[in-house]
């Protein structure tokens, strides 16, 4: 039995599923894959999965094996890969986290040019707004947009998403359309709340204008945790948006959102790639960051001096 195609075959079988699925992924005939399999669970003498006719499952032995299975089959390629004569290809798996609707609008549509261009990377895409422990769920690392709290962290800035004010044209017919910020604090009129991760509330919003410097909370009936939650509730007309400028483009273009308090300035929001401290930037994580750069600063390149 080869030691590394047997760990290989049951990281595989685990992530697929089945052991169907896993002998696909690896050109391999299910009788292999089962076989592998079996000669690990006979050479560790412990059970490492539950099979039954429709699902396979971890044994406790089995989960806590494929966590040392997984990271030593990672630092494998990370090995392999730093080495000149395999720098040019990257390969293996990639764990990141990113925003929902820069997921949907800016990464993913450019995603088939990334895998032409490294086409041995396999990434596994999180899309959430919300905290994640990068090294208890093992993410490479997460794309997140305002300063990091986590001074921890390393983090490079990949760019700076310019904000404004919107709201559908549905929702101004029936309230009216504000002509000040404060007006979002003490009238009739509602904004949509996005529920921030890292406090699980709803941050005020600092809006300028010349000398005027003023913070809007607003009022509202719904309040969300999701980047794609927020702006569809805005589109339905349930309140008042602050937009990074990616995300509203289209609809504007489209009449589905107007701009509001266009004379008001509000400070660009910085967008970076975080990623575990002390950890070896594998190339493939480089090339995915230098990626992420390279898109962000076609969207929401840099404005502010760098900071990191």
């Amino acid at each position: 039995m080869d030691r590394f195609d047997a760990m290989q075959a049951f990281a595989r079988v685990v992530e697929a599923g089945s052991f169907t699925k896993a002998a696909e992924t690896l050109h391999m005939s299910k009788t292999s894959v089962t076989q592998l399999v079996q000669q690990l669970e006979a050479r560790l003498r412990v059970k490492l999965l539950n099979r039954t006719t429709r699902k396979v499952n971890l044994t406790a032995d089995g989960a806590a094996y494929y966590e040392r299975v997984v990271r030593l089959l990672d630092d494998l390629d990370d090995v392999e890969t730093s080495l000149s004569s395999a720098s040019a290809m990257p390969r293996g798996r990639l764990r990141v986290d990113v925003p929902s609707p820069l997921a949907r609008m800016i990464l993913l549509p450019a995603l088939p040019a990334f895998h032409a261009r490294y086409p041995d990377i396999q990434l596994d895409m999180g899309v959430s707004d919300r905290i994640v422990d990068l090294i208890g769920k093992k993410v490479d690392c997460v794309v997140r947009g305002g300063e990091l709290t986590d001074q921890s962290l390393m983090a490079r800035r990949v760019g700076d998403l310019q904000l404004g004010v919107y709201a559908a044209p549905s929702y101004l017919a029936r309230l009216g359309t504000p002509t000040h910020p404060r007006e979002l604090e003490d009238s009739h009129h509602r904004i949509v709340g996005f529920l921030w991760a890292r406090t699980g509330k709803a941050l005020p919003y600092a809006m300028h204008r010349g000398a005027e410097g003023i913070h809007i909370h607003g009022r509202y009936v719904l309040a969300v945790d999701d980047g794609n939650a927020y702006l569809a509730a805005g589109l339905a007309g349930m309140g008042v948006l602050w937009l990074p400028d990616y995300m509203a483009k289209a609809h504007v273009a489209q009449g589905e959102l107007l701009p509001l308090f266009e004379d008001w300035r509000l400070e660009s929001m910085p967008l970076y790639v975080a990623f575990p401290p002390n950890r070896h930037i594998s190339i493939k994580l480089r090339v995915f960051i230098d990626w992420v750069a390279e898109l962000m600063a076609q969207h929401a390149p840099i404005t502010r001096p760098h900071q990191q």
